[in-house]
């Protein structure tokens, strides 16, 4: 164990307040044990008090404070910060510590499993019934399902193979994580003299982090920071955005997905549906006069076909240009498509989580805040006059945030650029690469223009006559 160790400037654990949120043990268990505490509160307040009418605070905490506030933002800056303080992964590691240790069959011990639970279990259904998690007590009645899940999990198998394999959001966040400026390892000078390995039994995901630095990637570390507890040689250090994606690292292959469906099923489908759906002439785009169609034919009162649709049409253009776009890579660069397609495929990464922060914080000023602060006053009993939104989407000031989305498409066109460099070809022959393997990247560009020539040319539909189902809300 190492008692004292000189660090580095960029060591995060070194630079005064950021240090003690981020080291200090006694101060993260706080942290943890209030967010336990108010994840708790918003379940029991959702079931006491199911309707939209008399509780706004349920929904405020899980739809507007935890996703997109915490998760988003976050994520694409410290990293898997949130995993650290997440309510299922504080209880998991004392639930596993006394449970039945058994390893997790080959079976389970997939992480697309958490992939496809996230994409079908949440974005399916929120785009074919909007409602669905809207009201109070679906929102209490989802994540008490979501605990009694993990609950079982954390007993049974050990390693938190629960966060590593079936949380839904688990793989999304450690692949979206290397987005982020910040990086855990250790300082390998000090650690070749290390004969205990203090930092790897305080991990409850039976992890080493004095591999991280050789093997470029942090695996499935959540940044709960117990290894930094129990050993001074462990640093977090602040480096440049994406670093480790300019680099070779331990490929897997369910990350990349996560890239691919994340951004068809979130960033795509939201503008064709919600942006594009704003248009006057939103009924004129193919996805909304084939749910329209459905609409008629099904009838099913309720449900949002125009939604629905949009989501469709977007993992098929998203899958296409993906598909058409590496293939002629991997023939340009004569190498085997597979390699191709999880080596360039990172290079999306940016899509969805800084483009994503467009309208994280566009939402936060004109619904957000005052979702929270309303919701917290009710929660709490705190008596005052309603809270107003900072703005609303006329102001001409809150179009500011959709440079977040061509701050992502630079970013993305970037990592891509330097990945492409991993494989041995000609300048022509990487170039050429380059333009196929960034179709999707290029669809995400113009789609972008297209939003901003639309509204200049067609103006906001009508909304008393609008068929769209409204899901902003």
């Amino acid at each position: 164990m190492v008692d004292y160790q000189k660090r580095d400037k960029n060591d995060i654990y070194g630079i005064p307040i950021l240090g003690f949120i981020f080291k200090n043990k006694i101060f993260i268990r706080t942290v943890q044990i209030l967010v336990l505490a108010l994840f708790t509160y918003a379940i029991v307040f959702g079931l006491i008090y199911p309707s939209k009418e008399e509780n706004i605070f349920t929904t405020a905490v899980f739809w507007s404070l935890f996703w997109p506030l915490f998760v988003v933002v976050t994520l694409s800056t410290f990293g898997r910060v949130f995993c650290g303080i997440c309510p299922h992964g504080f209880i998991g590691k004392y639930i596993t510590k006394y449970g039945l240790k058994k390893k997790m069959p080959k079976q389970l011990a997939n992480p697309f499993i958490g992939v496809s639970l996230l994409l079908i279990g949440f974005w399916v259904v929120y785009y074919i019934y909007p409602q669905a998690y809207k009201s109070p007590l679906a929102a209490a009645i989802f994540f008490i399902i979501l605990t009694l899940i993990a609950i079982v999990f954390f007993d049974i198998f050990d390693d938190m193979s629960y966060c590593k394999h079936i949380c839904p959001i688990g793989t999304m966040m450690r692949g979206f994580s290397k987005v982020s400026f910040t990086t855990l390892g250790t300082y390998s000078d000090t650690c070749k003299s290390c004969a205990t390995f203090e930092c790897a039994d305080a991990c409850s995901y039976n992890l080493k982090p004095f591999t991280f630095d050789k093997r470029g990637e942090m695996s499935d570390c959540t940044l709960c920071m117990d290894c930094s507890s129990a050993c001074e040689a462990v640093s977090f250090k602040l480096v440049k955005p994406s670093e480790s994606l300019f680099k070779k690292f331990q490929i897997k292959k369910v990350e990349v997905w996560a890239f691919i469906l994340i951004t068809a099923a979130i960033s795509i489908t939201m503008s064709f549906h919600h942006a594009l759906g704003r248009l006057a002439i939103a009924d004129e785009f193919i996805w909304s006069k084939m749910g329209l169609f459905l609409e008629e034919k099904i009838g099913i009162v309720g449900l949002d076909y125009v939604g629905i649709s949009a989501l469709v049409f977007a993992l098929i253009i998203t899958l296409s240009l993906v598909y058409f776009g590496m293939y002629m890579a991997s023939k340009f660069l004569k190498e085997d498509f597979n390699k191709v397609f999880y080596t360039l495929g990172y290079a999306f990464a940016p899509i969805f989580i800084i483009g994503g922060l467009s309208h994280t914080y566009e939402f936060f000023f004109v619904h957000n805040y005052s979702d929270i602060a309303n919701g917290f006053m009710q929660g709490f009993f705190i008596s005052g006059g309603e809270i107003e939104p900072l703005a609303t989407r006329k102001d001409p000031w809150i179009k500011i945030f959709g440079v977040m989305n061509y701050i992502a498409i630079v970013w993305a066109f970037f990592i891509m650029a330097k990945r492409v460099n991993f494989f041995t070809a000609s300048k022509g022959a990487k170039i050429l690469a380059f333009v196929f393997a960034s179709s999707l990247i290029i669809f995400y560009l113009w789609l972008n223009v297209y939003k901003g020539y639309a509204f200049k040319t067609y103006g906001v539909k009508n909304h008393s006559h609008a068929h769209v189902i409204q899901t902003d809300k």
